[in-house]
């Protein structure tokens, strides 16, 4: 907007995109649904027209002659780790999404051609972005309406609208599992005010967006520290201790047939977890290893948990079990 109008109120806009999120959270996952088909269409579309333009406009064989970064914090391996710590970030949430799929093959397939197909076309186009900003000789930007909007000012309407829409995109996931987590453990609040109270603490955190733009690479290997164990733990409780199933209804009602640690406390998860986040922390932050942090974090999570179930013998459930080819959810389409 400053390029086409020359004023600029970064305050109202991230206000604005803030409400916007509530609003669509409000409904739900089927307004969720609906907005994320339209929006995930939209930015496709958008991002090769916004790639057509780079390459026709700049010549795209001189990225692979820029030379690489000189700042000891911006590794190959420190890319490589947040890379990962993005994805594993993801994987506590994507389940209150594809739980509604039809079926568990179009869960799986939808959740993993989406992420990937996402996640490579939005770190494309910044590296692309930056990139050629280095090349143009003007300040380092992955923003790509400061490479566009300078030269052709309607024109960089678009990679903003790019911007907005998967910044809202991504905003109304964080803050619909935002409130399912809440509600899960305080089950008699309801699911509006929740949102609201929620939403509304979240437009006032946007507010500090410098001081998290400041911090935000930390704050993305700080998430492999605290959420990689989670996901370790997660994979490992239902393929191995589980051996691939749950009964969604006696998790639910809490019958302690099989799960024993759902009415009380697992310890093993609580000690499994704080070694890996432990080893997670150590190895990233005072320690940095040339191999990286986020995998072997998982590899230690995981082992750790596995051998101290198979040391105490808590089996959950028996080698016999029948399996249905299909498990219910046990849960109902929020709105």
């Amino acid at each position: 907007m400053k390029n086409l109008t020359g004023y600029s109120n970064i305050n109202f806009w991230t206000v604005f995109t803030q409400v916007v999120v509530v609003l669509i959270t409000i409904y739900g996952h089927k307004g969720i649904e609906t907005f994320a088909s339209l929006a995930a269409h939209f930015m496709v579309i958008l991002a090769f027209v916004l790639f057509g333009y780079l390459f026709t406009e700049y010549n795209i064989g001189d990225l692979i002659h820029l030379p690489t970064s000189q700042n000891p914090k911006n590794t190959v391996i420190t890319g490589f780790d947040i890379v990962v710590a993005t994805a594993f970030s993801w994987l506590p949430l994507v389940c209150d999404y594809n739980r509604n799929a039809t079926s568990s093959k179009t869960g799986i397939i939808g959740t993993y051609a989406g992420y990937n197909i996402g996640t490579f076309l939005a770190m494309a186009l910044g590296a692309t972005v930056s990139g050629l900003s280095i090349l143009s000789n003007i300040t380092q930007t992955y923003d790509p309406t400061d490479l566009i909007g300078s030269k052709h000012p309607w024109l960089g309407l678009l990679p903003a609208l790019v911007i907005f829409v998967s910044v809202v995109s991504t905003n109304v996931m964080a803050l619909y599992s935002s409130t399912l987590s809440y509600l899960a453990v305080f089950q008699k609040q309801k699911y509006l005010a929740t949102t609201i109270v929620i939403g509304v603490i979240t437009i006032l955190g946007a507010l500090l967006k410098q001081w998290l733009l400041d911090h935000f690479q930390n704050f993305l290997l700080m998430i492999g520290t605290l959420l990689i164990p989670v996901g370790a733990l997660m994979i490992v409780d239902y393929y191995l201790v589980n051996r691939g199933y749950y009964d969604p209804d006696e998790i639910i009602n809490g019958t302690k047939k099989l799960y024993w640690y759902f009415k009380g406390v697992n310890v093993y998860t609580y000690i499994s977890y704080f070694l890996g986040a432990g080893f997670g922390y150590y190895f990233t932050y005072v320690r940095t290893l040339p191999t990286g942090a986020t995998i072997l974090t998982f590899l230690v999570t995981s082992v750790v948990y596995w051998g101290l179930i198979k040391m105490t013998g808590k089996s959950v459930v028996p080698k016999n079990i029948e399996k249905p080819r299909e498990l219910s959810t046990g849960f109902q389409n929020t709105k």
